[in-house]
C-alpha cells in the first residue's frame, strides 16, 4: 500500500496557514460581494432615475394629446419613444383600458390590464415603481407607472418598463471576472500565507527541538536563527539559558566530585584508625589516645563539612529564613573579633578595628557567620606577627566593611574564582578548610541585598569589601 501523508492539524504551521487563508477568503469575499452589490444597486438606481425622467417628459406630451382627445398623437408618441426593443410604453384610460402601446401585437393578448403591476395604483392617482416580470414574458424589467393629470383631472395612466436582460448579461460577465480575480487572489494569498506560516513555524519548530535537546541533557548547544524580530531575541535568550545550564551542569559535576573527595578523606582516616585499633593499637595507651584524638578530629571535620553543605544548599535554594532586625555594625564586628581572638593570639596576629557607628538591617547570626568566614580566611593566610585591618564606614545608602590582611595575597588569575565552592587548589587558600567558607559568606551577603568583592596584589595581602544596605 502507498504511503498517505497525514496533516498535523494541531501544528503551528497548519493553524497559521488556515488562519491566513480564512482571513484572506473572508476579506476578499466581503470586498468582492460589496463591489458587486454596489455596482448592481447603482445600475438599478441609475436606470430607475432614467425611467422617472423619461416618463415625466413623455407623460407631459401624452397629457397634452389626451386633453385635446388626439389619440393619433398619443400613438405617435408611443412609436417614437418606444421604438427601442428594451423599452415598452403603454397609456391607459381612467377605466384601465389600453389606449396606446409601443408593442401593439403582443399587448392584444392581455385582457385585464388592472392586474399588471402598477396600473391599478397609477389609476388611483398614485405613482408606482419597482422590479417585475414582463407582462407576457419571463424577463426581469424595471417599471414605473404614474397617473396622467391635467388641471386636477385624471386623464389616464402611463406605464413605462425597461428590460434588464442586457444589464444581466453585462453583470454576469462582471461577476465571472470578479470571481476569476477572486480565485487568482486566493491562490496568490495561499502562496504568500504558506511562506509566512513557514517563516514563523520553522523557527518555532527548531526552538522546540532545541528545548527537547536541552531537556535531554545536551547543554551548551547553540541555536542559529537569523530573523530581525522577537524570535531572534528569543533565540539569544535560549542560547544564554543553554550556556547557563552547561555551566551549572559543570558546576554540579565538580561539586559532586569535590563533595565525594572531601567526604571520602575523613571517612577513610576514621576507618584506617578503627582498623588499627582493632588490630592491637589499643593496647598502647599513647597510641590509643592519639588514634582516638584522630577519630575525634576527623569526625568534627566531617560534621563541619556536612553543616557547611547544608547551609550552602539552603542559601542557594532560598529556603533559609532571615530573622531581620536592626543591628549595630560595630557591635557585630566586635563579636566576630572576640570569637576568633584566641586563634589570632595563637597565630601571633593582631587586629585593628575602626568601624563607624552605623545601623543595618539583617539577621545578626547569619551576618556574624559571614564575617567569621571572611576573618577565618584572613587568619589562615596571614603571616605571623602581621595585622588584620577592619574598617567600616558609610558610602551613600550602604555600609561598607573592609577586612584586609597582610598575607601573601591572591594571584590575579585566582581572584574571579575564590568565591566558588571547594576552590582550594591555589596555595594562597590552602588550609584545613574545604573551600566553602567564602562561598557561604557570599550567599549570606547576597541574601541581605549586599555584595562582597575581593582585591589583591600578589605578595601584598588581600582585601575583602562587604557592602550592606543601611
Amino acid at each position: 500500500m502507498g504511503w498517505i501523508p497525514q496533516i498535523k492539524w494541531n501544528s503551528i504551521h497548519t493553524k497559521l496557514l488556515a488562519t491566513y487563508l480564512l482571513l484572506t477568503t473572508l476579506g476578499t469575499s466581503l470586498m468582492a460581494g460589496y463591489i458587486l452589490w454596489s455596482f448592481h444597486d447603482y445600475f438599478k438606481k441609475a436606470r430607475q432615475a432614467d425611467l422617472e425622467n423619461w416618463s415625466t417628459a413623455i407623460g407631459e406630451s401624452v397629457a397634452d394629446a389626451l386633453e385635446e382627445d388626439d389619440r393619433k398623437r398619443v400613438e405617435l408618441v408611443m412609436q417614437r419613444y418606444g421604438a427601442a426593443e428594451t423599452i415598452t410604453i403603454r397609456v391607459f384610460d381612467p377605466k384601465g383600458q389600453l389606449l396606446a402601446t409601443s408593442n401593439p401585437r403582443q399587448d392584444r393578448q392581455v385582457t385585464n390590464w388592472l392586474e399588471v403591476p402598477g396600473v391599478r395604483v397609477a389609476l388611483g392617482n398614485r405613482e408606482a415603481k419597482g422590479l417585475a416580470k414582463g407582462v407576457l414574458s419571463n424577463d426581469d424589467r424595471l417599471f414605473i407607472a404614474r397617473p396622467i393629470v391635467r388641471n386636477g383631472q385624471l386623464l389616464g395612466a402611463l406605464r413605462m418598463s425597461l428590460t434588464l436582460e442586457q444589464f444581466q448579461r453585462q453583470f454576469s460577465t462582471i461577476l465571472w471576472t470578479v470571481l476569476g480575480t477572486l480565485v487568482f487572489t486566493l491562490l496568490l494569498c495561499a502562496f504568500i500565507s504558506e511562506w509566512l506560516a513557514r517563516s514563523i513555524s520553522r523557527p518555532i519548530q527548531t526552538m522546540r527541538n532545541f528545548a527537547i535537546r536541552l531537556g535531554g541533557g545536551h547543554f551548551g548547544d547553540k541555536l542559529q536563527i537569523r530573523q530581525s524580530n522577537e524570535l531572534d531575541q528569543l533565540t539569544m535568550e535560549l542560547n544564554r539559558m543553554s550556556e547557563r545550564l552547561a555551566s551549572l551542569d559543570q558546576e554540579r559535576r565538580a561539586f559532586l566530585a569535590n563533595v565525594s573527595h572531601e567526604l571520602r578523606t575523613p571517612i577513610s582516616n576514621v576507618l584506617v584508625t578503627v582498623e588499627a585499633l582493632r588490630n592491637g593499637a589499643a593496647c598502647d595507651p599513647t597510641v590509643r589516645d592519639r588514634f582516638f584524638q584522630n577519630v575525634e578530629d576527623e569526625t568534627k571535620r566531617l560534621s563541619r563539612l556536612i553543616h557547611d553543605l547544608l547551609d550552602l544548599g539552603r542559601l542557594e535554594a532560598g529556603v533559609t529564613l532571615l530573622e531581620k532586625q536592626n543591628v549595630q555594625l560595630n557591635s557585630l564586628i566586635i563579636r566576630a573579633v572576640r570569637a576568633v581572638e584566641s586563634r589570632m593570639q595563637n597565630s601571633q596576629i593582631s587586629v585593628q578595628v575602626n568601624v563607624a557607628d552605623l545601623q543595618i538591617e539583617g539577621d545578626s547570626e547569619r551576618l556574624l557567620q559571614a564575617l567569621l568566614n571572611v576573618l577565618d580566611n584572613a587568619i589562615k593566610h596571614s603571616t605571623p606577627n602581621s595585622q588584620i585591618h577592619i574598617t567600616g564606614y558609610k558610602e551613600g545608602k550602604q555600609a561598607v566593611v573592609t577586612i584586609r590582611d597582610q598575607g601573601p595575597g591572591i594571584k590575579e588569575s585566582d581572584l574571579p574564582r575564590i568565591f566558588e565552592q571547594f576552590y582550594t587548589a591555589d596555595r594562597s587558600r590552602q588550609g584545613r578548610g574545604v573551600g566553602l567558607g567564602l562561598a557561604i559568606a557570599k550567599r549570606i551577603i547576597e541574601a541581605h541585598g549586599g555584595s562582597i568583592t575581593a582585591t589583591s596584589k600578589f605578595g601584598e595581602g588581600a582585601s575583602f569589601t562587604i557592602c550592606l544596605p543601611l
